[in-house]
């Protein structure tokens, strides 16, 4: 499995985040991007108008059927395979669990497109709610979670819908006030730019969120998150026919530990733990042949 450059290293503890060029091949940008634009058809988990902030419901219809609107669709993993293979594919879920160790799992899919909107001034959070909020580690600490963003649409310049970032603001707590909160145009945030196929690795922690976007194009995205094996997922529990498309490493990441639940489970890792995260059994050999 691959390992994090020195040069990487330092600006995952520096900054907080890292930037992965061309960890999707064209091929598969082109197949994402087309699939994001087939899904917003289908019912899917979107945003709950109704419910608290962060919460999502299983809808009817899709929010917005333009191909350039606005989507945020959770729970990705049952609409292709390559979606589920995406999780533990090379070259980011080996630098992720080298960041992280082995006890992980995947705990959100999601695939976001940001519209054409030159009035909407984007807006920074960190991950994970209230608590996680609170809770940050040293730079030699693992962290507690964290997310691969891969990017679908070129963006090289400013303002168009690019990730921004307050770099090493995942070491300094976020602002516990409503206003003025801090902003993609705030002092010290950063406009990440990058080509589509490239994938931003960031911490639950770092202060991060979209800029405006003034271009004539959405921005389109796919994110993975994974924490460590203790933590409880975003996602629900992944349906018997997505775990049957999975390899042993897949299912792992996806909270199967092998054996029925039990006082436990999750806080002490299966004892073939490191072994199945670092092996990766490949699909072939998980199935008995090849397809």
């Amino acid at each position: 499995m691959q390992k994090l450059t020195k040069a990487q290293r330092e600006q995952w503890a520096i900054d907080g985040y890292i930037r992965v060029e061309q960890a999707l091949s064209p091929e598969q940008v082109e197949f994402f991007d087309a699939e994001l634009d087939r899904i917003r058809q289908l019912p899917g988990w979107e945003p709950n108008p109704d419910g608290p902030l962060g919460h999502y419901a299983w809808l009817d219809h899709a929010v917005d059927r333009d191909p350039e609107g606005f989507m945020d669709r959770r729970v990705l993993l049952h609409y292709d395979q390559a979606f589920l293979d995406l999780m533990d594919a090379s070259p980011v879920f080996d630098l992720i669990t080298d960041i992280m160790g082995p006890y992980v799992v995947l705990s959100m899919t999601q695939a976001i497109v940001r519209p054409s909107n030159p009035k909407w001034p984007g807006y920074t959070h960190t991950d994970g709610g209230e608590a996680l909020r609170r809770i940050r580690v040293t730079e030699t600490s693992l962290p507690l979670a964290m997310k691969g963003m891969y990017l679908l649409s070129d963006i090289t310049d400013e303002d168009c819908g690019n990730f921004t970032v307050f770099p090493g603001s995942h070491m300094r707590p976020f602002p516990d006030r409503p206003y003025p909160a801090p902003g993609p145009k705030t002092p010290g945030a950063v406009q990440l730019k990058g080509k589509a196929g490239d994938c931003i690795l960031f911490p639950h922690s770092l202060w991060h969120g979209p800029s405006m976007n003034a271009s004539p194009r959405a921005r389109k995205t796919i994110l993975y998150n994974y924490c460590q094996l203790f933590l409880r997922t975003y996602d629900p529990e992944p349906t018997p026919e997505v775990l049957e498309r999975c390899t042993p490493r897949q299912r792992r990441l996806l909270g199967d530990l092998g054996y029925d639940f039990r006082p436990g489970s999750y806080f002490y890792a299966p004892t073939d733990q490191v072994d199945v995260i670092a092996g990766g059994e490949s699909r072939e050999s998980s199935q008995g042949g090849s397809a």
